[in-house]
């Protein structure tokens, strides 16, 4: 590939033959998915040697581009779980709409920086513009703002950053963040990495729905008061991992307000369901907070990477991070323009924005709420199925897009149940039809479906309950 003399300067027609060859692949692979098994098998001894032979030295001499395609899609991507598939109802499934793709492929190509307005203010303007999106979505008013991340735990760590630079002096490990029981862990690594003792973080017990309680809340931030603590940040939830939950936002945005506290709604997973009338519902108040994580490439359907914080007051963010150099350009004094630079933690960075901006300019917003709203629909639909299901158990209705639910047949012990419902999961997923995940909620193993992918509709959720009643049936003969 290239030519003998500058063998990294492919020619037009050799660049062309290499994107028409990756095309070819990845449009196979893609109307294959609903084919494909949910997960691999499991890392058994075959599993491990097919990863062992992918292990490799350096290679001095090139390889053929087919070569390493038949590699690519025969070897290595068949060894992970299908998580662009529509049977992957586990965790917070990523979505990975084609045209992020294409969009990569000219970021990647393209080669601008974005990270001085400067630079590249044609294509930093499309990245503000998905910001100033994102901003609306929410509810935030004219002149608010954010940055776009590689994820969710990037965005929180950036706002307990912010949070601290604003609320806390210099010497801030007095400083002391509140969560509840149920905020993702990225929040608790954050605080560890901006510089708190861990014990700093308040674990808030939450109610009956998974809801942060918020008058032991108050009772806490109190008693902290009264030891001489100093607190500064309340991280409330905008869709939990373990169970969809969304806090009550305007009582946790009551409390901040008269406590003088930051407060960060992290909506990585359920952010996005603001476009919907029953997520507005939802997450009444989010548009109040000083801060929020929106991940796009759970609620957007972006792929994996693609994360983002926003702001009500972009200055804050600026007095967090801007920092000055020699040989930077001049940065932009002009409210207009971003330097993306001086208001996070990065200087060097890809072109991120494009991601958001030509799927949703391709599609249009509506087409991404449409969708969201069949997820709150097949959630929904899942659960009252479930219930039809004989000894199921109902542990969280869905708030959003996910419920959690257990197999409780009557003379069974606890300790019993939870090995049970473990071999439940086990026996759903080696079906392979699905993929669905396990969590503990209150001592007791629960299964979790979560509905977000694009390609997620009825059929595959029909499929899923099926596998569920089939293997409650085996379960229930032994």
């Amino acid at each position: 590939m290239g030519n003998d003399e500058y063998p990294l300067e492919p020619s037009p027609e050799q660049m062309r033959a290499m994107v028409n060859k990756a095309a070819e692949r990845v449009i196979e692979h893609i109307a294959s998915l609903p084919r494909q098994p949910s997960a691999y098998d499991e890392f058994d001894d075959d599993a491990r040697a097919r990863v062992n032979a992918l292990a490799e030295p350096l290679p001095e001499r090139g390889t053929d581009l087919d070569g390493l395609l038949d590699l690519l899609f025969r070897e290595a991507v068949p060894l992970s779980y299908n998580s662009a598939g529509p049977g992957y109802l586990a965790y917070i499934p990523g979505g990975g709409v084609y045209p992020s793709a294409i969009a990569d492929f000219i970021a990647n190509a393209v080669n601008r920086y974005v990270g001085v307005w400067i630079a590249a203010p044609g294509l930093a303007q499309l990245e503000l513009n998905v910001v100033r999106w994102f901003c609306e979505i929410i509810g935030y008013p004219a002149g608010s703002g954010g940055i776009l991340t590689s994820g969710g735990s990037l965005a929180n760590f950036t706002a307990v950053v912010t949070a601290r630079r604003e609320r806390l002096p210099d010497d801030f490990r007095g400083g002391t963040i509140y969560t509840s029981d149920q905020t993702h862990h990225s929040v608790r690594k954050a605080a560890v990495l901006a510089g708190f003792p861990e014990d700093n973080v308040r674990e808030i017990p939450t109610n009956e729905h998974y809801q942060i309680r918020l008058d032991v809340l108050r009772q806490r931030i109190a008693e902290d008061r009264e030891a001489g603590q100093r607190p500064f940040m309340l991280v409330t939830s905008g869709g939990t991992t373990n169970t969809g939950a969304v806090d009550d936002l305007a009582g946790s945005a009551d409390i901040a307000a008269d406590e003088g506290l930051w407060l960060h709604v992290d909506a990585a997973y359920g952010g996005f369901f603001m476009l919907t009338e029953r997520g507005r519902e939802s997450m009444r108040g989010i548009e109040r907070a000083d801060s929020v994580a929106l991940d796009p490439h759970k609620g957007l359907f972006l792929p994996y990477g693609n994360g983002s914080l926003l702001v009500r007051d972009p200055e804050t963010l600026r007095r967090a991070h801007a920092t000055f150099a020699d040989y930077m350009p001049e940065m932009q004094q002009d409210t207009e323009f971003v330097d993306f630079c001086e208001i996070s933690p990065e200087l060097s960075r890809d072109f991120r924005g494009l991601r958001a901006w030509l799927p949703i300019k391709l599609f249009g917003i509506e087409a991404f709420r449409t969708s969201l709203d069949e997820k709150l629909d097949l959630a929904q639909w899942a659960t009252d199925q479930l219930r039809g299901v004989p000894d199921m158990e109902i542990l969280a209705e869905p708030q959003l897009s996910l419920t959690a639910f257990c197999w409780a047949p009557a003379g069974y012990s606890d300790d019993d149940l939870n090995d049970m419902n473990r071999e439940l999961l086990a026996r759903v997923n080696a079906r392979k039809n699905v993929y669905i995940t396990g969590t503990m909620l209150s001592g007791r193993y629960a299964l979790r479906i979560c509905v977000l992918s694009f390609r997620t509709h009825r059929d595959r959720m029909e499929q899923c309950l099926a596998d569920i009643r089939g293997c409650v049936g085996e379960l229930s003969r032994q």
